[in-house]
């Protein structure tokens, strides 16, 4: 179990991270993570599974727009334009986590734990980059279920999508 972050992360999500990180280990390919309403969690939870967190290569915790253009790269347009929970900027994070990193994948998540004007709680964009692979992009609408619950829900999608990428097809069945 998570040590960290027990018991706040179910068993499920705590198991999905040790398949992520063994099947990683296992093809010698490097993680990272751009984080934005997650500040965070999905790297501690990768680096809290005792020999096998040397998978992760970095993680990047985006909150504002600056830390965004300046850390990884996200078009101002993109954001000025689109805004910072929309596909384009999930994108943008994943390739730029990529980019900005010896990494091999990287995950992004960008959304609204809770709501506001213009903004609906629990709208979290995703995108999984990998070199050699187009970046998958998924969009998740949890509802007002909380913060916590937003945030732990994310976690679960994010490394849904890294296992989708680390995984091929072929190997899956």
């Amino acid at each position: 179990m998570a040590e960290a972050l027990d018991p706040a992360v179910s068993k499920d999500i705590d198991r999905l991270a040790e398949q992520v990180l063994r099947e990683a280990c296992d093809r010698h390919l490097k993680l990272a993570t751009a984080e934005s309403c997650t500040g965070g969690l999905l790297a501690s939870l990768l680096t809290d599974l005792p020999g096998l967190s040397h998978a992760f290569e970095r993680g990047f915790v985006v909150y504002t727009h600056e830390a965004k253009h300046e850390m990884l790269g996200v078009p101002q347009g993109v954001l000025d334009n689109d805004g910072a929970v929309s596909e384009r900027c999930a994108r943008a994070m994943a390739e730029g986590a990529i980019a900005h990193s010896k990494a091999d994948l990287a995950v992004s998540i960008t959304g609204f734990a809770e709501g506001g004007p213009g903004q609906p709680a629990g709208l979290v964009h995703f995108a999984c980059a990998r070199h050699g692979s187009p970046t998958a992009h998924r969009k998740e609408t949890f509802g007002d279920v909380g913060r916590a619950e937003v945030r732990l829900r994310a976690l679960k999608t994010a490394l849904e999508m890294l296992r989708e990428k680390l995984i091929p097809a072929a190997d899956a069945v």
